[in-house]
């Protein structure tokens, strides 16, 4: 999967993208002293709890080993990129639905929140769509992936019954009970399930189609 220049030129732009919205978003989160949390470190380590920074995550490494040449067909790249493009665009979808205007952003919160929700989901999958890379993905690969967000709620609630932080209003189970926040998993995985499925399909369309117009493109053998 080591792509194009092209392929890796997009990547290497969508990877700094990304890590602008992680690297703002810490600072505005260790500056913020207007919550509950009075030390940063509380702040910043409920901060890697909420599924957006840790799909910006994914989206900022697999972008960059796909930029520096370092990806691989084999082995666990797949599953990270699968996870990184579903989980992007869960993050887009999720917000401009459920959590937009949740909250009243000023400065460098909103710059952080305008990079993490909006530009880095348009174009990472901008850059999927465009430049690939495309034809590795399988149906193991769409069931493996599914870990990251069975992980991520596992993680939540529990750490979330202990410390009595929940990072979005959906899962929290003080407020709103297990039975109400456990409907609200099963959504989340179903729709996880059948955005991984659905990428799965169109990586696979694409891939036949770009080999279609590669052999098209062969020149023919003379008959003699």
């Amino acid at each position: 999967m080591h792509g194009s220049k092209l392929t890796r030129v997009s990547f290497a732009v969508i990877a700094v993208v990304a890590l602008t919205g992680l690297v703002s978003q810490v600072i505005a989160t260790a500056g913020d002293t207007t919550g509950q949390y009075r030390t940063a470190a509380a702040r910043i380590a409920n901060m890697f709890c909420f599924f957006t920074i840790d799909s910006n995550l994914l989206v900022a490494v697999t972008s960059l080993m796909v930029a520096l040449g370092a990806a691989r067909v084999t082995g666990p790249f797949r599953v990270f990129w699968l996870d990184a493009l579903a989980g992007i665009i869960v993050t887009g979808i999720v917000y401009q639905v459920a959590l937009s205007g949740l909250y009243e952003l000023h400065g460098l919160s909103l710059f952080a929140d305008t990079m993490l929700h909006k530009v880095t989901p348009i174009v990472f999958v901008l850059g999927w769509l465009v430049a690939g890379p495309r034809g590795s993905l399988t149906w193991p690969t769409v069931w493996w992936s599914l870990l990251y967000p069975a992980v991520w709620l596992a993680f939540t609630l529990v750490r979330g019954a202990i410390t009595g932080f929940y990072p979005y209003p959906f899962v929290d189970a003080a407020t709103y009970g297990y039975g109400r926040v456990t409907l609200n998993c099963i959504a989340i995985g179903v729709f996880f399930t059948v955005l991984a499925a659905a990428i799965f399909l169109v990586d696979r369309s694409f891939h036949r189609r770009a080999l279609q117009r590669a052999a098209a493109a062969e020149p023919q053998p003379e008959v003699v």
